[in-house]
């Protein structure tokens, strides 16, 4: 396999992972701007995650930021896998950045709230499998189109 046709699947799947996320942020956004219940298996950890004072920025739920960033995630990668070498220099510091608040979301869940909310751990887990993905292409992109 060329190393061309390896960055080709890393960032396609990227961007299919990137929608799992996107689903995940869009039913958390969908959630919290109507205000319905949230089906969280019974765990009372769920409501006080996304109840708290952390689930929103500027009145903003994190969640819709989150579905934001996934769905820049999903279209970058689409234009990385099809060889636009400007896509990754965006994909990059988005997924740092997602990374970063990931990181600060756990701690607060750890250690601020000590309750865990299952979705949130999942878009945790997307997040370090986005992350991971990105640093496992390899650099000195030379066959790729410098549109």
């Amino acid at each position: 396999m060329t190393v061309s046709r390896f960055r080709t699947i890393l960032y396609t799947v990227a961007a299919i992972v990137s929608l799992a996320g996107l689903a995940d942020a869009a039913y958390l956004s969908v959630q919290a701007l109507t205000g319905e219940t949230l089906s969280c298996g019974g765990s009372p950890d769920c409501f006080r995650v996304l109840g708290s004072s952390y689930a929103k920025v500027g009145g903003v739920p994190v969640a819709l930021l989150g579905a934001l960033g996934y769905f820049t995630v999903f279209a970058f990668a689409t234009f990385a896998a099809f060889g636009y070498a400007r896509a990754r220099i965006f994909l990059i510091p988005i997924i740092g950045a997602m990374f970063l608040a990931t990181l600060w979301f756990l701690y607060v869940q750890a250690f601020v709230l000590h309750a865990y909310c299952r979705y949130c751990l999942f878009s945790a887990a997307i997040t370090f499998l986005l992350a991971g993905l990105m640093i496992a292409v390899p650099p000195g992109d030379t066959s790729v189109r410098k549109t």
